[in-house]
C-alpha cells in the first residue's frame, strides 16, 4: 500500500486528536433463509436449519426471506431505579472485502462471542468497475470515486460477506458512494437534493447488482434493502446538516455521521436519533482522540500506513488501551453508549484490527453490557420513556448518577414498594 497522501487522509475521514480534527474529519429465528444460483431455496447455510421461503425482489439481487435471525427479544422500558445496560456498537466504514481477510474474520469473532455489529456498506463496492459511468456523483465526473472500485472477485466476497452478516444478525447501513472528502465536490457542500440523489444510487446498485454484473450464480442478498437501510455514516463525518431532513424523509432513524461526540446518552437531531463517534481517553496524552481506529493512526503515525515496524507493539497496545479506556469510563459512570468506527484495512501491520478484536474480547460478556448494531440500539432507546432518556442525558462525561441508579431513574418511574429490592441491570 502506498502512503497516504493529504487528500487521501481526509478521503479516509480522519483527522488528528480531538483538539485538532474532531471538529473537522471523522472517518468510516435460528432459521437460515437464502438462494441458489438462479433463485431456487439452497440448502441452509448451519446444518439442520430449516429453509424458510424466498421471494425475490426486482431482478433478485435482494430478497425477502422473513425476520432477520439472530435477534434479541423485543426491548421493554427501564424499570423504576434499574441501571441502564452498557451498550457498545463495533461498526465498519465501506465494508467492503479486498482479498484481506478481515470482513470473515471479524464475522467470526462476533459469532464467537454471539454479538451484533453494523456495516455500512458502500453501494459502489456492489458495482462493477466497467459501468461506472451508471454512477453520477453529486459534483464530481460521472464515474468518479476516490475510493475506487472493487474488481469482480472482490465484489463477489464483499456479496457473500454481506449475505452473511445479515443472517448473523448484523445490520446494514450505508456508507454511500464515492467517498469525496475534498475540494469543490465534497460532501460537505452537497445540498439535500444531492444527498437524496447519492442516496437513491447507492440503494439502487444494492438493489441491481445482479443486472449490472450479469451474474446468476450468486445468491441473492437475504434482506429487502429498503426495509433493511435506516440509518448511515457520512464520509470523513461531513455533510450531515443537509442530509438530515432528507434522512428523515427517508423514514431513517439514526445517523452516525457527527465528528466529536462526547460520551454522554444521545439526542435527536431534526427528528432522526444522532450517534456520533466519541472523543475518548488516549493513553501517555492529555487530548483525546476519536473513536476510530485512522484516528488513533493519525496521532501515531503522523497518517502514515507504513511507519517503521518497531513501533507496532507499542501503538498496537495504546490503541487497544484507548478503546478499553473509553468503554470503561462510561461502563463505571454514566453508562452513555460507546461507539467505535472501523476500516478493513491493515495499516501499520494490521495493529488496528488486532486492537478492535482485543477490545472486543474484553468487553463481550461482561455483566450488563450489550455489544449491538446501531438498529438493535435504537430500537431499545425508542422503547424508553422519553423522561427517563431525557434524565440520562443530564449525567456529563464521566459522571456517575448522584446517589447511584437505584435512586437517580427511581423519581423518573414511581418508587417501588416497601420492601422489594431495586430492580437488577438487565444483562
Amino acid at each position: 500500500m502506498r502512503e497516504m497522501s493529504r487528500r487521501d487522509v481526509a478521503r479516509l475521514g480522519l483527522g488528528a486528536g480531538v483538539g485538532a480534527a474532531v471538529t473537522t474529519l471523522g472517518g468510516c429465528g435460528r432459521d437460515v433463509p437464502g438462494l441458489s444460483p438462479g433463485g431456487a431455496g439452497r440448502p441452509p447455510d448451519r446444518p439442520g436449519a430449516p429453509a424458510r421461503a424466498v421471494r425475490l425482489i426486482g431482478d433478485g439481487s435482494t430478497s425477502f426471506t422473513g425476520r432477520q435471525p439472530r435477534q434479541p427479544a423485543a426491548p421493554v422500558p427501564l424499570e423504576a431505579g434499574q441501571t441502564p445496560p452498557q451498550f457498545v456498537v463495533f461498526s465498519w466504514d465501506g465494508a467492503g472485502e479486498v482479498g484481506n481477510g478481515l470482513f470473515p474474520r471479524f464475522l467470526d469473532l462476533a459469532r464467537e462471542h454471539d454479538v451484533r455489529m453494523t456495516f455500512f456498506l458502500s453501494g459502489l463496492y456492489l458495482l462493477p468497475e466497467a459501468k461506472k459511468r451508471l454512477y453520477s456523483p453529486p459534483n464530481n465526473p460521472v464515474g468518479a470515486s476516490d475510493i475506487g472500485y472493487l474488481n469482480d472477485s472482490h465484489v463477489r466476497a464483499t456479496l457473500t460477506h454481506v449475505h452473511q452478516a445479515w443472517l448473523d444478525g448484523h445490520e446494514i447501513g450505508t456508507h454511500f458512494n464515492g467517498h469525496f472528502c475534498a475540494g469543490a465536490g465534497s460532501v460537505a457542500n452537497w445540498s439535500p437534493a444531492q444527498w437524496r440523489s447519492e442516496i437513491e444510487q447507492a440503494r439502487a446498485f444494492v438493489k441491481t447488482w445482479r443486472t449490472q454484473t450479469g451474474w446468476h450464480d450468486h445468491p441473492s442478498l437475504p434482506f429487502d434493502y429498503d426495509q433493511e437501510l435506516i440509518g448511515g455514516r457520512t464520509p470523513c463525518l461531513l455533510g450531515q446538516d443537509n442530509l438530515l431532513p432528507v434522512a428523515r424523509e427517508l423514514g431513517w432513524r439514526y445517523d452516525a455521521s457527527s465528528p466529536g461526540g462526547t460520551q454522554r446518552w444521545p439526542d435527536k437531531k431534526q427528528g432522526v436519533w444522532d450517534l456520533p463517534l466519541q472523543a475518548i481517553p488516549f493513553p501517555g496524552h492529555s487530548f483525546e482522540v476519536l473513536s476510530m481506529d485512522y484516528n488513533i493512526l493519525a496521532n501515531q503515525s503522523q497518517n502514515s500506513t507504513r511507519a517503521p515496524a518497531y513501533n507496532y507493539p507499542a501503538w498496537r497496545t495504546q490503541a487497544t488501551q484507548s478503546y478499553l479506556a473509553g468503554f470503561q469510563r462510561a461502563y463505571e459512570t454514566n453508562r452513555a453508549p460507546f461507539f467505535i468506527g472501523n476500516h478493513f484495512e491493515e495499516w501499520n501491520g494490521g495493529i488496528y484490527m488486532d486492537a478492535v478484536e482485543a477490545a472486543l474480547r474484553q468487553i463481550a460478556g461482561k455483566p450488563d453490557v450489550r455489544v449491538v448494531s446501531f438498529r438493535q440500539f435504537v430500537d431499545w432507546l425508542d422503547a424508553q420513556p422519553p423522561a427517563i432518556l431525557a434524565r440520562l442525558r443530564t449525567l456529563d462525561v464521566g459522571e456517575r448518577p448522584p446517589g447511584g441508579w437505584s435512586g437517580f431513574l427511581r423519581e423518573q418511574r414511581g418508587t417501588a414498594k416497601p420492601g422489594t429490592a431495586p430492580p437488577k441491570g438487565e444483562a
